[in-house]
């Protein structure tokens, strides 16, 4: 179990909490988190480059002069690549650099990504300062009384725009809600402030889902099997009483004849 220092909203230190086992549980695989990295990197480039090949260039339809006893090299057309305004050779040609990797890699490095800032020591919970408006110079403050090192990322509680906006002008500082940072993020910061609201939900167990479907679907058998069973009776008590009723006609006619 990882436990993580405490600041509360006016910058004085608490007592260290203890992070939930859920999110934090020692597991750090660098070969996941490299994996997502790239692909994130990749996912970020536009492959808008483009340069005209010999077919895209204007002109050169017309042999520049004869094959031979000019005493130059053979040409065929001036808009050859080794030629000034010709084409390029093998340009390059707009494409998706778009990398897909499985949700459970993506969950596996973001939980590595963590555990690593944790196990250095590099997670700070945190009450953020109660704002009305966003005060750039209150952030500083803030920042200032926790003695942080490096690029800082703090993770809120949901949606904080009153944090956010009073960070958005500092430097090497990032803002984001808690849940929605990935691995790129967590790895770029050197120091996580995660607010300590945010970790509440992780620490409280989750309730087993009640089978809903399976229940129904008793509760429909349940209703159907005394229909069933009376439809069955109900045949078989008609038959008895037919039985019964041909016998006494039998006794009737054996005493008349009698």
């Amino acid at each position: 179990m990882f436990k993580a220092r405490y600041y509360k909203a006016d910058g004085k230190k608490g007592k260290a909490r203890a992070l939930p086992d859920a999110i934090f549980d020692g597991v750090v695989n660098e070969g996941a988190m490299h994996q997502v990295v790239k692909a994130y990197l990749s996912n970020q480039r536009q492959g808008t480059a483009a340069a005209k090949t010999r077919s895209d260039v204007r002109g050169g339809g017309r042999k520049p002069w004869r094959q031979k006893g000019t005493g130059r090299a053979r040409a065929g057309t001036i808009r050859a690549s080794q030629w000034v305004g010709g084409g390029v050779a093998f340009p390059p040609i707009p494409h998706s650099w778009r990398k897909d990797v499985p949700k459970k890699i993506r969950t596996l490095a973001r939980r590595s990504a963590l555990n690593d800032r944790a196990e250095h020591d590099r997670v700070v919970l945190a009450d953020m300062p109660t704002m009305t408006a966003p005060k750039t110079r209150e952030m500083i403050g803030f920042l200032g009384s926790l003695d942080l090192e490096g690029k800082t990322l703090i993770l809120t509680d949901g949606q904080n725009d009153n944090v956010y906006l009073s960070a958005r002008n500092l430097d090497r500082v990032a803002v984001m809600p808690f849940g929605e940072e990935c691995v790129y993020d967590v790895l770029w910061a050197h120091t996580l402030i995660i607010e300590r609201t945010a970790l509440d939900e992780a620490d409280k167990p989750k309730a087993k889902a009640k089978p809903k479907a399976k229940a129904k679907a008793k509760a429909a058998v349940a209703d159907e099997a005394p229909a069933e069973v009376a439809a069955d009776e109900t045949p078989a008590s008609a038959e008895e009483a037919a039985a019964d009723e041909s016998k006494a006609d039998d006794e009737t006619e054996e005493k008349s004849d009698a």
